[in-house]
């Protein structure tokens, strides 16, 4: 009878030990699906407004101001840089073989499907996401969006759909950019290190690189513009707690945006290859 004691104690004990891991996990669970499912809700919403036409034309070229034009120094400076680093890297591994000649062909291709696209968003969500969730969470704690609500105006449409709209639309555009300034950086080393002619490296780029490489990188870029847009709106929106709530909405935002860009990377790249 003691020893029966003694086990329900022990098994209670245990039970009782394991409550609280479990507990917090499932209260993980539950707060990941909410945000998931928050940020699908507003995406279905962005997008039903976008189609019923509620699109403000002066709020979008605003944002298209502020996001497009306003990031191209900053894409283009780390376009540049990313075109030089990766020449300077091909034609050092590239001497080994005796083939540093075709450097061109390498920093193309990379530039164009992979780092091009990933780069130019991540820099985008980086200066682009974690402003818009600045803006939207300052309006969200001082109780703006309330009074958008209040005097009948549609959230969504004000704010919501000019930023995804334009957040999806010119990060393809600043991308295309950015590929044409990393291969002419890439261009600019590969003359001065392996001494070939400018007119050479760019044959080798027109050679190798081929629309669907183009096509692959830049498609993927729409879906990265949308995520990055609609993560940022969401966080911003949802920002509690003052001063110090925007602060950690800013910073989840390019966090988030940013997993979000690398997962999806995978997977749309393994879509593009079907094709």
């Amino acid at each position: 009878m003691v020893k029966t004691s003694s086990f329900h104690a022990s098994l209670h004990r245990i039970q009782d030990s394991l409550k609280q891991p479990l507990g917090r996990m499932g209260t993980r669970i539950l707060e990941y699906l909410d945000y998931v499912g928050g940020i699908a809700e507003l995406a279905y919403r962005a997008v039903k407004a976008i189609a019923r036409g509620q699109i403000q034309i002066r709020l979008v070229l605003e944002q298209v101001l502020h996001i497009g034009v306003k990031s191209l120094s900053l894409v283009n400076l780390v376009a540049i840089f990313t075109g030089m680093v990766l020449a300077l890297q091909f034609i050092v591994g590239l001497q080994r073989f005796g083939l540093t000649l075709y450097a061109g062909q390498v920093v193309g291709i990379a530039i164009v499907r992979e780092l091009g696209p990933v780069l130019t968003s991540l820099m985008i969500a980086a200066r682009v996401g974690s402003g818009i969730a600045a803006e939207l969470g300052s309006m969200a704690v001082t109780e703006q969006v309330l009074a958008i609500e209040a005097m009948g105006a549609n959230p969504v449409a004000k704010l919501v759909v000019p930023r995804v709209l334009v957040t999806t639309l010119i990060t393809p555009i600043l991308t295309v950019i950015a590929d044409v300034v990393g291969i002419f950086g890439g261009m600019f080393v590969a003359v001065l290190e392996s001494g070939v002619t400018a007119r050479f490296y760019i044959d080798q780029v027109l050679r190798t690189v081929e629309l669907e490489d183009f096509f692959s990188g830049t498609g993927k870029t729409f879906f990265f513009g949308f995520l990055i847009g609609i993560i940022a709106c969401n966080q911003g929106l949802r920002t509690t707690r003052g001063t110090q709530g925007v602060g950690e909405s800013t910073t989840l935002s390019v966090v988030i945006a940013s997993v979000a860009i690398f997962v999806s990377d995978y997977f749309l790249t393994k879509l593009f290859l079907l094709f």
